[in-house]
């Protein structure tokens, strides 16, 4: 059973969720906050697997919200999926950078949103890489390139290819069959960069990857020959 919490500053909007997840055989409702104050306290207090979280609310935002979350030791195995109006909303990446797992827009169909929080909370990120690269660039465009992280220099050739792939939106299957290697393998490759990066999940590699120049919305110049 999937242990969901909520954090939603509008009533009526934390009910509409509240009541497509009680719906689901396979998940709960365990707590619900109206701030992102109260869901911080909530997660520490409510054992849970996924927090919904909103992007805006206030008190504390969703993304400090997510950042004291993501940071907390003991709360390792919490997934937060951040909600936003808009797919185009350049707070997304921020909060993918405080160590949320992905986002989703509020108007997604019922059926995706919960297919979407399966996939956070069984550890998996949840991104659209063309549409997510394309984010990343827009919020490079408005601020400063942030520097490349000096951690990246420690990954081995066979380790920048398999970020450059899992930036692409490459499973571990995928990578495993484009690289000929076995899943295992391109796991723990994975989980390895994810260790020298210091990189919560997948989510933080892809943003690594963009913000590095590492691998750039729609070119195919990373010599992966994937577009």
């Amino acid at each position: 059973m999937i242990r969901v919490l909520l954090a939603d500053d509008q009533h009526l909007v934390r009910s509409a969720f509240a009541m497509l997840v009680k719906a689901a055989p396979d998940m709960e409702v365990v707590g619900q906050a109206s701030t992102g104050r109260e869901a911080v306290e909530l997660a520490r207090a409510t054992p849970a697997d996924l927090i919904l979280m909103d992007i805006r609310m206030p008190d504390l935002d969703g993304i400090e919200a997510t950042r004291l979350i993501a940071g907390d030791e003991e709360l390792n195995g919490l997934r937060i999926l951040v909600l936003t109006t808009y797919d185009t909303d350049e707070n997304i990446v921020e909060a993918l950078r405080a160590g949320a797992s992905g986002f989703v827009v509020k108007d997604m169909l019922p059926v995706d949103l919960l297919a979407a929080m399966r996939t956070v909370a069984a550890g998996e990120a949840l991104l659209s890489p063309g549409a997510t690269g394309r984010l990343i660039a827009q919020v490079l465009n408005v601020q400063k390139p942030s520097p490349v992280p000096a951690e990246l220099a420690q990954l081995s050739a066979r380790e920048r290819q398999i970020l450059i792939l899992v930036a692409r939106g490459l499973n571990n299957q995928e990578i495993a069959d484009h690289l000929e290697l076995s899943p295992l393998t391109a796991k723990k490759h994975v989980s390895r960069i994810m260790g020298k990066l210091g990189a919560r999940d997948r989510a933080q590699l892809v943003v690594t990857a963009y913000e590095s120049g590492l691998v750039t919305p729609g070119t195919a110049t990373d010599g992966t020959g994937i577009g």
